[in-house]
């Protein structure tokens, strides 16, 4: 079930419709054959159709989801190769982050607890926590870059790997707090070469681990 704050705004509506089926989506509840219609929508969230569809041809243009004509909403479907071209991208740009990132003890403050609660979240098999958090780890230096267009191009790359990991969540998941710790250690001696080839690397074995499980036997 989505759930949307009441707003005395209907102006804000578009953008708090967006975010709770984002939310939805991303919560790995559905699956690719799991119908988004914007009745069903605009029922659930106590809004008019507007404000979902827009929505709706937001998260189309994320690459979240695939709008068919008459027939509503669903998952999009992923190939091999488009997992692998979003993983190329995304190791340029994430090899490029960790070469240009402000290096501070708040960023590496940020970073250490992250890997310690990945390791927790691990721990307890809590597989979305386990996700969300290699997010954060990745945003965090993102964000460090200072440069808003790199944050959000790579989150807009999360969000759409998320929708295959959460399928092959244990290809991978037991390399992340080794990865993540090696990065965070070059890091901190600002040895930023190799920061790059551990973020490579890191990157590198998800995206060949994904692509494998996805090509057709």
């Amino acid at each position: 079930m989505i759930a949307i704050k009441k707003l005395a705004q209907p102006q804000n509506l578009t953008s708090l419709a967006y975010e709770s089926i984002k939310t939805y989506i991303l919560r790995g509840e559905l699956d690719e054959e799991s119908r988004l219609t914007e009745e069903a929508l605009s029922s659930q969230l106590g809004i008019s159709k507007s404000p979902v569809r827009e929505a709706l041809n937001s998260l189309q243009t994320e690459g979240l989801i695939r709008i068919e004509p008459r027939r509503g909403a669903f998952l999009r479907r992923f190939t091999a190769k488009e997992v692998k071209d979003l993983y190329d991208l995304r190791q340029t740009l994430e090899v490029y982050a960790v070469s240009i990132a402000e290096i501070t003890p708040e960023l590496i403050g940020e970073l250490q607890k992250s890997v310690d609660r990945t390791k927790k979240f691990l721990k307890l098999k809590d597989k979305l926590g386990h996700i969300k958090e290699d997010i954060q780890f990745h945003g965090a230096i993102a964000q460090a870059t200072g440069n808003a267009e790199l944050f959000r191009v790579l989150s807009n790359i999360q969000n759409q790997i998320w929708l295959c990991r959460c399928k092959t969540y244990s290809l991978s998941s037991s390399t992340a707090p080794v990865a993540h710790q090696n990065i965070l250690d070059a890091l901190i001696r600002k040895d930023r070469k190799t920061a790059q080839a551990a973020m490579g690397t890191h990157v590198a074995l998800v995206r060949d681990r994904l692509v494998h499980f996805l090509e057709p036997r």
